[in-house]
Parts: structure tokens; sequence; C-alpha cells
């Protein structure tokens, strides 16, 4: 089940929109002004909020704006209700980051096939977001699973974070010191040799079959993911 919150302080509207989510399916909360509404988000971590333009004292667009300016929220869904239907109010309210603008009076059944076309499209970014391609090889961030044409690799922790750091970097040429710094991180003493051992663990995990080699060695350079 999905959960929704809504920021509306009309206390006559916010009754129906709740009544005609939890009917859809959704689970409902709700918040009346700009305050509540971001304590509640970061209580509740919703899948979508409804934003209502004018409330006191932090108006939605403010709202919106410290959603978007959050690292742990930007990516939250939002929909801005309001009466104000102008074009540039449209534009102001798409700018702030909002995901879409819905002009009141609205359907219910309007409201509610918005709210899951939405949730789709968040959802389907979620995905793309958390899996990298580079040619026939497949790296999911989230499940920590790497294929080749479909065959599960598997990786030790420093060559997934190796792959990982080439994969969101393809055709980037890293020295040694460079890969140290990204994957082992500031200040860690490792000697350049264990690149060097790594990288010869990543390249024998990843050829399956003798298929290509994409880790090139750079001559006085470093390493690249590189598929020609």
């Amino acid at each position: 089940m999905k959960n929704i919150v809504i920021a509306e302080d009309d206390k006559a509207l916010l009754p129906m929109i709740t009544y005609n989510l939890e009917k859809s399916g959704f689970n409902v909360r709700s918040a009346l002004t700009g305050e509540e509404t971001l304590l509640l988000i970061k209580e509740e971590k919703p899948d979508l909020l409804l934003l209502d333009w004018m409330m006191p004292n932090l108006t939605g667009i403010e709202v919106c704006k410290q959603i978007r300016a959050s690292k742990t929220t930007k990516k939250l869904p939002i929909i801005i209700l309001t009466a104000r239907g102008e074009d540039e109010d449209k534009v102001m309210g798409l700018e702030s980051g909002a995901d879409d603008y819905i002009v009141k009076p609205f359907s219910p059944s309007e409201l509610t096939a918005r709210i899951k076309a939405l949730i789709r499209r968040s959802s389907l970014s979620s995905i793309n977001d958390q899996i990298i391609s580079f040619g026939d090889l497949e790296l999911d961030k989230d499940q920590y699973r790497v294929t080749r044409n479909g065959v599960n690799i598997h990786l030790g922790p420093t060559e997934f974070k190796l792959l990982k750091h080439f994969m969101e970097n393809p055709g980037r040429v890293y020295s040694r010191e460079q890969l140290l710094d990204s994957v082992w991180g500031h200040g860690i003493f490792v000697e350049l040799r264990t690149v060097d051992t790594h990288i010869r663990r990543l390249r024998k995990a990843i050829n399956l079959n003798n298929s290509k080699n994409l880790i090139r060695t750079v001559r006085a350079a470093g390493y690249s993911l590189d598929n020609n």
C-alpha cells in the first residue's frame, strides 16, 4: 500500500480527498501547515505529497523548495493543489520543484489518476537509478548484483566498488592514485600495487568465457572501462 501525505488547510476539502484516496487503496496522513508537512514527511517517508499552495506561515512553494533542497527528500513526488490557475502560477509551481500541478476545483477521479501515474513514473525512475548498464554488463547497486549477458558474476566488496566506479564514469581514465581515493577513501594507506591486484581479480571475474576485456590498461596513465 502506497503512503500519501496531504498538506491542505481547507477543512472541508481535506476529508473529501482523504476519503477518495483511501477508497482507492492509499494510506493517507494529513498536515494543516507547512511546518507540520515537513515534520510528517521526515517521519512517514511517503510515496507522494499532495501540497496546497496557500497554507499559513510556510506556503506550499516554500515547502516544495525545502523538500527539493534536502538530500533525503529531494526525489519525493509532489503534486501542487491550488486555485491559482494562471500560466505564470503554474510555471512558478513547477519551477519550485513540483512534478504536477492541479487547479481547484478538480474531480476526485482525475486526482487519483494523476497520483497513480506519478507514482508509477517515480517507481520506474528509482529502478533506473539503481541499475547501471555498460554494453552487456549490468550492475544493480541496491541488490549488490552484477551480471554479464544475464549470467551472475560474484565479486568481492572491493571489486564491486571498483566496477561501480568505472561504470558510473565509462571511458574515463583513472590513475592508481585516483582509484585509491575514490574506492578505498582519502587518507587510507594502501600500496599502489594493491590496485593492480584488484583490477586483475575484477577482469578475471567479468571476462566470462573469454568475452571481451572491458577494463583497458592505459600505458603510464591508469585504467579505463572501455568498449572499443
